[in-house]
């Protein structure tokens, strides 16, 4: 697939790594893509570095890594070129949230809400997630979204990254994914993720 990576920080550049590493071909973007030369040189003749509305329209799905505070700019320099794309938000918000959302996640749907949103790759930082890649039991990555094609793009990409997809719901559930919600910093094999959801959706821990 052809993996578009919004946002340059060490989450979505370690994310570009790892698509690349999982035989995709990867466009980087952010507000400043002629400084992501770095960036390009660690995919391996697998990436490229384009303005933001650029990358969108390269890409098969669009992971969504900037910072919380940069994410609106990112969409609006997308503009319509998010249309119909999937596209896998893995922020966490550190700010208000707009129209009396009850996540991040619906929050960001609805600034471009003809795109196909799924949820996941939010629940733990980077470096906790190359501690786990690969190696068994498999980590757990929470997905929601109320969408199949959004569903199946995300778990394919964290299986190709060398992680285990896990489905918590629709976009209701990722609140539970995000900051304030149990959730968040779960570190959980792929065996224990049916129980740990189970859990977080009853309120019990």
């Amino acid at each position: 697939m052809h993996i578009g990576v919004i946002g340059a920080g060490q989450l979505g550049a370690t994310l570009a790594e790892w698509c690349v590493e999982g035989g995709h071909d990867v466009a980087v973007t952010s507000r400043h893509p002629e400084r992501l030369g770095d960036v390009v040189t660690h995919l391996g003749g697998h990436g490229t570095a384009l303005p933001v509305a650029e990358a969108v329209d390269f890409a098969d799905v669009v992971l969504f890594a900037p910072n919380w505070e940069s994410a609106p700019e990112a969409i609006e320099l997308a503009g319509t070129t998010l249309d119909g794309k999937i596209v896998i938000d893995a922020t966490n918000p550190t700010g208000p949230l707009l129209g009396g959302a009850t996540s991040g996640f619906e929050t960001l749907m609805s600034l471009a809400p003809q795109a196909h949103w799924a949820k996941a790759l939010n629940t733990l930082p980077a470096n906790v997630l190359q501690r786990r890649r690969g190696h068994d039991p498999l980590l757990a990555e929470f997905v929601c979204t109320d969408l199949r094609d959004a569903r199946q793009a995300a778990s394919t990409l964290i299986r190709d990254m060398g992680f285990a997809p896990f489905y918590a719901g629709g976009a209701e559930t990722a609140r539970l994914t995000e900051p304030g919600g149990p959730l968040q910093r779960t570190e959980v094999d792929v065996f224990h993720a049916k129980d740990v959801l189970a859990e977080a959706l009853t309120g019990r821990f």
